[in-house]
């Protein structure tokens, strides 16, 4: 089962490095368990933000940009488990307050778990206002 935490700020700012970051959606912070693999590893580590375009590991050891990756992982509030494959898209240094780790965009999301990511990346927002 998936580990789940809410910290329902958005994150909408610079990024790790200072740049702006030009997003087409809002990304809310939810810490999930994620297990995904790489061609030749296998590795479990946390999320920091998801939204329907993606979500951000945080890790010290990030797979190079351009690296695809099967994960699995379950969103807060549900029971099922989300299969898809993904691309790593940034990766982050860790700069001073901030983590290390990658940015990877969903490659194969079904509308439906694209929909489900979005009601939650929503609800997490209307969560964080109150």
């Amino acid at each position: 089962m998936a580990r789940v935490s809410l910290d329902t700020s958005e994150m909408d700012g610079p990024d790790e490095a200072g740049d702006s970051e030009r997003r087409l959606m809002g990304r809310s912070r939810v810490t999930v368990r994620i297990d995904y693999t790489t061609v030749d590893e296998m590795f479990s580590k946390f999320t920091r933000d998801i939204n329907e375009g993606g979500l951000f590991v945080e890790t010290e050891k990030p797979q190079a940009v351009g690296t695809e990756v099967a994960m699995q992982f379950h969103l807060p509030g549900s029971s099922e488990v989300l299969r898809t494959l993904g691309r790593v898209i940034r990766v982050a240094s860790g700069a001073p307050g901030a983590p290390a780790g990658m940015g990877i965009e969903f490659d194969e999301l079904t509308p439906k778990e694209r929909a489900k990511i979005n009601a939650i990346v929503r609800a997490l927002r209307v969560e964080g206002a109150r």
